[in-house]
């Protein structure tokens, strides 16, 4: 039997295709082909915070020119509906849809994925992203409501979550020694999702807008396509080192010089028994919390603030403008939410690799500090017509949101250790999902309840400032209690040895460290060639966004 054949035995009896087993990395891979990888699918599944560029044209979709409305018309009867336009609200529930089924399905399958693996997680969320695209199309031309709510809102929820946490991981353990700038390279592509997204699905809505279509569900089939193309990309080019692998020359921290940062593992049946976990998810909560609910209020907190000033006519109201001068204040704010799009991004790149240096509990710390601070000051800048003070507090909080995201992975890790990280980190995200509620529901509630004082709309969001300055007081405290695990939880390390077994790679054992594993740089062919493939679509949206802020600065 020649040596030929029996290998080919032996790949007949491996792992399958999608198998975690499948895709450990072999002497001669570069670690730095990893995260494109992990950004061509953030990107794609990051347009859940652009879905907002479909409600006006779906309020519309049964009378085309102007919404078709029904009398009294339940939200039961808006779902199966195909003679009625759909209100603004229903369609706004997706938001919601999102946020609860990324937080619930991380935390259910976080644990399956970290035995499948980043490729088969990725090869799922990709079926259900782009899938829940292409059945809410469906359900757009049918003019059914349901379905866009199971189409994209479940199912693509249910993406959502696998797609986010499939490579945090995995990206961990390939960065042992840059944990937050390897984790917020991809996750800074969520945040990017929308700024890419939005203007390209307005450029398709645009062609295929007709006499008897608004171009939306053509629009959700293109994008399906597109995102499923990118997301299986993404997903086959997933590989995890071999068990023990580290950068040769690295070693780990010593606990004497930081003691937040463990050799340690923690199971995951065990993370959540933890104080440390709901410290955590507290600060997680509180954080997202208070910028979540600025998110979701941006445009019209802008204008009602400063109304004519934003044109140059500061005695105006928002209320006194008329329909030309009002577009032009609604399309500053809209550079406005755009400016907030793009600080949110470079905050997951910048604070989390800032926290490598500073560390991740003293970068919560700023966050909570600088963003009570923020927070006190925008009343200030507003009453004194201060616009470019009142729009740089706002970015700069909104980078702290986006590094919050980036920095959490690597917190766990620190804490938690990096075998169950990406379950645990799942289980985590459910902050992420009450974050989603508490946040625009404080924040909305509180601005009906001072119009309805009769307080003046640029005066309406003075308490709602102070009130999510209170809660980054509370996340602070929070940051303050988190102290390394009790040894009573760790693992032993015969339970860690026994699970990474099934990692290691065939390659012959070296002392070296890397094995000729992960070695190269940006510089080699490869790597250059994935980068410019995300690199591309990301500059092409941030031209988009900054020439649509520039008028808040002119």
């Amino acid at each position: 039997m020649t040596d030929r054949t029996l290998t080919a035995g032996r790949l007949a009896a491996g792992p399958g295709l999608l198998d975690r087993e499948r895709i450990v990395a072999r002497p001669g891979f570069n670690r730095w082909l990893v995260p494109p990888c992990a950004l061509a699918v953030h990107l794609c599944i990051g347009m859940a915070y652009g879905f907002s560029v479909f409600w006006l044209p779906l309020s519309r979709a049964v009378g085309i020119d102007a919404p078709t409305a029904c009398a009294d018309m339940s939200l039961l009867d808006e779902l199966f509906t195909t003679t009625c336009d759909w209100s603004i609200s229903s369609l706004g529930w997706m938001y919601t849809l999102f946020f609860v089924f990324l937080g619930s399905s991380a935390a259910v399958w976080g644990g399956w994925l970290e035995k499948a693996g980043p490729r088969k997680a990725g090869f799922v969320a990709a079926l259900c992203w782009s899938g829940g695209f292409m059945i809410s199309a469906i359900g757009i031309a049918t003019h059914q409501l349901w379905l866009m709510w199971l189409g994209s809102g479940v199912i693509g929820g249910i993406g959502l979550g696998l797609g986010y946490i499939s490579p945090v991981s995995t990206l961990i353990k390939w960065f042992p020694d840059r944990r937050d700038m390897a984790t917020g390279m991809a996750i800074m592509g969520f945040g990017g999702g929308a700024m890419i997204g939005s203007p390209l699905a307005d450029t398709l809505m645009g062609v295929f807008d007709g006499p008897t279509t608004v171009g939306v569900w053509q629009t959700f089939l293109v994008l399906g396509i597109v995102y499923l193309t990118f997301m299986m990309a993404g997903a086959f080019g997933y590989r995890v080192p071999p068990a023990g692998w580290k950068p040769d020359g690295w070693t780990p921290p010593a606990n004497k010089s930081n003691g937040m940062i463990t050799t340690k593992h923690v199971h995951l049946r065990n993370a959540h028994k933890t104080p440390q976990f709901w410290l955590i998810w507290a600060v997680l909560c509180l954080n997202v919390s208070a910028g979540i609910g600025v998110i979701g209020i941006a445009s019209p907190m802008l204008q009602e603030v400063f109304a004519g000033s934003l044109i140059g006519q500061p005695d105006l109201a928002l209320g006194a403008l008329d329909t030309s001068q009002a577009h032009a204040v609604a399309a500053i704010a809209a550079g406005f939410v755009g400016l907030l799009s793009l600080f949110n991004i470079a905050g997951r790149f910048i604070w989390a690799s800032a926290s490598d240096y500073i560390g991740r509990k003293t970068t919560y710390f700023t966050f909570f500090v600088l963003g009570f601070a923020l927070y006190v000051l925008a009343p200030t800048a507003a009453d004194l017509g201060i616009i470019a003070l009142f729009v740089l507090c706002f970015c700069i909080i909104l980078s702290m949101y986006g590094g919050g995201f980036a920095t959490v992975p690597a917190y766990l890790a620190d804490v938690f250790g990096t075998q169950f990280v990406g379950a645990i980190h799942g289980r985590l995200l459910t902050a992420w999902a009450a974050a989603g509620i508490i946040g625009p529901v404080v924040v909305n509630y509180i601005r009906e309840a001072q119009l309805a004082a009769g307080i003046e709309p640029a005066q309406v969001y003075d308490f709602t400032m102070y009130i999510l300055a209170g809660m980054l007081v509370l996340g602070f405290v929070a940051n303050f209690l988190v102290r390394p695990v009790n040894p009573k939880w760790h693992m032993s390390d015969e339970e860690v040895a026994s699970l990474q077994a099934v990692l290691k790679s065939d390659a012959p054992d070296v002392p070296s460290g890397m094995s000729g594993i992960g070695f190269g740089t940006l510089k080699d062919p490869k790597a250059i060639v994935a980068w410019i493939a995300v690199g591309i679509p990301l500059l092409w949206g941030m031209w988009i966004t900054l020439t649509k802020a520039v008028v808040l600065f002119t």
